[in-house]
């Protein structure tokens, strides 16, 4: 039950999360925001959706150690839920922002609190399994959200999201709490969700910060590539242009059988970095093929969005190796916190992407941005330590 209730809260986290990429457009324009404004209002509103997640990851996880991963769990599905029923009563953009950080807020916490959950849960060389089922049903979501973003009014496809995450709320009483948080929270003289423990040793800052390089990448192809695919299809000349709708449905769907694909790879070679390295490596020849064979035509296009998903979707692998790479008093911190800072990497690429255009134009800019990722990536993941099989069952001091 909490290999479904998280699998199917992760599914309505990535439909919100990549509905507002693909209805950036659409809904902008309703708003009557001008074609020339589109794309700097498009990124001011991803940058404060980021925002909100940053903040929520942060908070999330300290509750997540200190109440436990079922309140975060539910609690999470709730704030986004009613966030994504707010975004389809909108009127102006700074009401949109207001949606948006609410909404990031709230999708910061699933995920991490889930991903705890079955971990915890689970058989020490059996969980890869449990997280890759949660991983691949919740990446789904964003082929949904690429299907219904498509298909009908930008406010309708908020409504809907909304509607399937209070739903969701019904099967919370099928779900348990981890016994090995149970047990830590007895000991009261153990410092739980205290992120200053997590910064006090230089060790465990480095673990940390190597967790979160490796899955830049992953964001860098959905926040950059994805998101501005209508625009850098054009610019390399592609006819008519890419509708970003499209791009999120073949990248999501090529994510979706990444994540199980690698979730499994990391299960039968009995390594979590080798399954990275492995996909990292298919990751850089997915953007070549983007930027190349992608620009014949809007089908070669897409193919390339699939191709870039596939590549990228070791996330279930990610995020497996984040909650094992910690104790059970920062586990919920850091499995809750480091998908939201990688999530909220894209501002600061954004930012690198804006900066360079004007020099090297758009493609070339996506792609500097892109070997810094890949760059930062490679070298974090060599010193990130293995950790398939790795019993669970202990505490940072």
């Amino acid at each position: 039950m909490a290999v479904l209730v998280a699998a199917l809260g992760y599914f309505v986290d990535i439909y919100d999360l990549i509905l507002f990429g693909i209805v950036r457009r659409p809904s902008l324009t309703a708003l009557g925001v001008p074609e020339g404004q589109l794309l700097s209002e498009g990124l001011f509103l991803q940058n404060v959706q980021m925002g909100g997640l940053i903040v929520g990851g942060v908070m999330w996880g300290v509750i997540a150690d200190r109440r436990g991963r079922l309140s975060v769990l539910f609690a999470s599905i709730i704030t986004y839920s009613l966030a994504n029923i707010a975004n389809g009563f909108v009127q102006d953009i700074p009401q949109y922002a207001v949606a948006r950080f609410v909404a990031g807020i709230g999708l910061a916490g699933e995920l991490g609190a889930g991903i705890t959950l079955v971990s915890e849960l689970m058989d020490k060389t059996a969980r890869g399994w449990g997280t890759t089922i949660v991983a691949t049903i919740g990446i789904s979501g964003g082929v949904v959200a690429g299907l219904v973003g498509g298909a009908v009014d930008w406010r309708t496809a908020y409504f809907i999201g909304g509607g399937l995450g209070l739903a969701l709320l019904a099967l919370r009483i099928g779900v348990t709490e981890s016994g090995l948080f149970d047990q830590v929270k007895e000991q009261r003289d153990v410092k739980r969700g205290d992120f200053r423990l997590l910064l006090r040793s230089r060790k465990r800052v480095m673990r940390y910060v190597a967790v979160i390089a490796v899955g830049v990448p992953i964001w860098y192809a959905v926040g950059i590539l994805f998101t501005s695919s209508p625009e850098l299809g054009a610019y390399l000349g592609v006819t008519p242009a890419p509708v970003a709708a499209r791009s999120f449905l073949w990248g999501y769907a090529g994510l979706a059988v990444g994540d199980l694909a690698s979730g499994a790879i990391s299960q039968l070679v009995r390594s979590r970095r080798k399954a990275i390295g492995i996909f990292l490596a298919l990751a850089v020849l997915g953007v070549a093929f983007y930027f190349t064979l992608g620009a014949r035509s809007q089908s070669w296009f897409y193919a390339g969005c699939a191709i870039l998903g596939f590549a990228t979707g070791y996330w279930a692998v990610f995020v497996t190796s984040a909650a094992e790479q910690f104790g059970t008093n920062l586990r919920g911190t850091v499995a809750t916190t480091a998908p939201n800072l990688v999530r909220g990497s894209v501002p600061v690429m954004a930012i690198g992407f804006g900066a360079l255009t004007p020099s090297l134009g758009l493609a070339g800019a996506a792609v500097a941005v892109g070997v810094v990722a890949f760059a930062i990536a490679g070298a974090a993941l060599w010193i990130l330590p293995e950790t398939y099989g790795k019993d669970l069952d202990f505490l940072e001091d």
